[in-house]
C-alpha cells in the first residue's frame, strides 16, 4: 500500500531558495518554431516533438521526473523543460511573465484560484477531443471553464474533511457530526474524553480562511455572487450563519483563536492537544512521521465528509490544473503533454509518486488508493464540491472574509456587521473580470 505524502499545504510557510529547473530531455536548444502560435482543433495520436518548457509550484511538480519518464520514452524527439517555482512566488512570477509575453509553454494553475490567469487571452481553449471531461470531478472540470469553453485540464484534485482523532470518539461514545448542530455537541465530547481542544481550526485569518467561510455559505444555502456575476451578494442571511456558526467553535471555547498554527496543526493533533481539523488529505500521510509510530494513523484517525448545513454538505474543489498558453509556438506538443498528464494510469503514478490525488474519478478504484480507507470521506466529498466565483477580484474577497472572520471570532464586531462591513468592501473592489 502506497502513504498518503503530502500535497500542497493549505497555507504556505516557507519559500525554497532557488528556483530548480529539470531538462528531462535535452536533445535540442531554443523553442521550436514550427508549430506555428494557433490551437489545433485537434490533437493527434503522433509523437510530440520539438521543445516545450512547463512550470508548475514545487510540490507536486517534485514528482513530475518520474511521473514523465514513460512518455519521455515514447517521445525521444521531445525536449521537455520543466521549471519548479516557488510556491509562495509562483502566482506572483507566472502574472509577471504573462504580462511580458516571456511565460512557458504550459502552466499549472491552482484549480480553487486560477480565474485570474485563465479570463482574458493568456490561455488557449483546451482542443476539442483531447480529454474525456466526464472522466474528472465535475467541480476539478468545471473551474477551467469561463462562458463554457475550457482553458484548462485537472491534474490532480483534494477538497477538505473532518479529520479527528477515532481512538478519542470511540471511547465517548462518538460518532463524527453529519450536521452543523452536531458539531459543538461532538467537539466538547472529544475534550470531555480528554482533549485539550477538540477543533484545531485555522486562525491565518487571510484568503484560506475566507475560502473556508464561502464553503460554509454554500452549506447554508447561500451565493457569494449574484447569478450574471455583475454583483457580489455577502450581506445576506446565509453569510450571517455563516460567520456566526464559525465564530461559535470559538466562543464555545472548543476551538482557540490563539491556534494552533499551522505548523504546530499535526503536533497538537497527535498529542491530544486538538482532536479534530476540517482539512486536506495531505496530513494522513503525516501523522505517523510525527507520531513516531507506524500504523498509528490507521489505528487512531477517522475522516468523514464535512457537516452539513441546510443546503447539505458542500465542499470547494482545489487542487492542480494544466494550461497551454495561447502564445506557445509549439501547442501542438504542449498539449500532448498535458494530454499525458490528464490520463487515468499516469495520475495513479502521480499519486504513487508524490501522493497527490487523481482528478480523473476512476483512478481512485486502484487498489494503492482504494485499499486506503481514510481516503473515502475525500472521494466522497468531492462528488460534492463547488468552485470559488471565477472573478479576478476573488482572493481580495476571500482575504477580507477572514480578517471579517476573526473580528467576529473575537468578540470585536457582530455577524451582521461583518457581513456589511464585507458587502461594501466587495462594492468598492467590484467583481473584476
Amino acid at each position: 500500500m502506497s502513504a498518503l505524502t503530502p500535497s500542497r499545504p493549505v497555507r504556505l510557510t516557507a519559500a525554497f531558495a532557488l528556483v530548480a529547473t529539470t531538462a528531462l530531455v535535452l536533445s535540442g536548444c531554443g523553442r521550436v518554431d514550427s508549430a506555428g502560435s494557433t490551437t489545433s482543433t485537434t490533437v493527434d495520436e503522433t509523437p510530440a516533438t520539438g521543445t516545450v518548457s512547463l512550470w508548475a509550484p514545487d510540490g507536486d511538480a517534485k514528482a513530475l521526473d518520474d511521473t514523465l519518464a514513460s512518455f519521455i520514452a515514447d517521445n525521444p524527439d521531445l525536449d521537455l523543460e520543466v521549471t519548479r517555482i516557488p510556491e509562495s512566488e509562483y502566482n506572483t512570477k507566472l502574472q509577471a511573465a504573462l504580462a511580458s509575453g516571456s511565460g512557458p509553454d504550459i502552466a499549472q494553475t491552482y484549480t480553487e484560484a486560477q480565474a485570474g490567469f485563465i479570463k482574458g487571452d493568456a490561455f488557449a481553449a483546451v482542443p476539442d477531443g483531447l480529454v474525456d471531461e466526464d472522466s474528472f470531478f465535475p467541480g476539478s472540470w468545471a473551474a477551467g471553464e469561463i462562458d463554457g469553453t475550457a482553458y484548462t485540464v485537472p491534474w490532480y484534485a483534494y477538497t477538505y474533511t473532518l479529520v479527528y482523532r477515532k481512538d478519542i470518539a470511540e471511547s465517548a461514545g462518538l460518532s463524527a457530526p453529519a450536521t452543523w448542530e452536531e458539531m459543538i455537541p461532538f467537539e466538547e465530547g472529544l475534550m470531555a474524553a480528554g482533549a485539550t481542544k477538540g477543533l484545531g481550526a485555522s486562525v491565518g485569518w487571510d484568503s484560506y480562511n475566507g475560502q473556508d467561510l464561502a464553503q460554509l455559505v454554500w452549506q447554508a444555502g447561500g451565493e457569494l455572487i449574484s447569478d450574471d456575476e455583475s454583483e457580489w451578494t455577502l450581506d445576506t442571511p446565509e453569510m450571517i450563519d455563516a460567520i456566526e456558526y464559525n465564530a461559535s467553535f470559538f466562543t464555545s471555547g472548543v476551538a482557540d483563536t490563539a491556534g494552533p498554527g499551522f505548523l504546530d496543526s499535526q503536533p497538537y493533533f497527535v498529542t491530544g492537544k486538538t482532536a479534530s481539523s476540517i482539512t486536506g488529505p495531505w496530513v494522513i500521510g503525516q501523522f505517523d512521521t510525527v507520531a513516531e509510530q507506524d500504523g498509528w494513523t490507521a489505528e487512531n484517525v477517522g475522516t468523514a465528509t464535512v457537516p452539513a448545513g441546510s443546503a447539505g454538505s458542500i465542499g470547494a474543489i482545489a487542487g492542480g490544473s494544466l494550461g497551454v498558453l495561447a502564445d506557445s509556438k509549439n501547442q501542438d506538443a504542449a498539449w500532448k503533454v498535458v494530454r499525458f498528464l490528464s490520463q487515468r494510469t499516469t495520475q495513479i503514478a502521480q499519486y504513487e509518486s508524490y501522493g497527490s490525488l487523481p482528478a480523473v474519478q476512476s483512478a481512485w478504484e486502484d487498489p494503492t488508493i482504494a485499499d486506503q480507507p481514510l481516503l473515502d470521506a475525500f472521494f466522497d466529498q468531492l462528488q460534492e464540491t463547488r468552485s470559488y466565483p471565477q472573478r479576478t477580484t476573488w482572493l481580495q474577497i476571500a482575504t477580507q472574509m477572514g480578517a471579517e472572520m476573526e473580528s467576529v471570532a473575537k468578540g470585536q464586531k457582530s455577524a451582521e456587521e461583518a457581513a456589511a462591513t464585507l458587502q461594501s468592501f466587495a462594492d468598492g473592489v467590484g467583481t473584476g473580470e
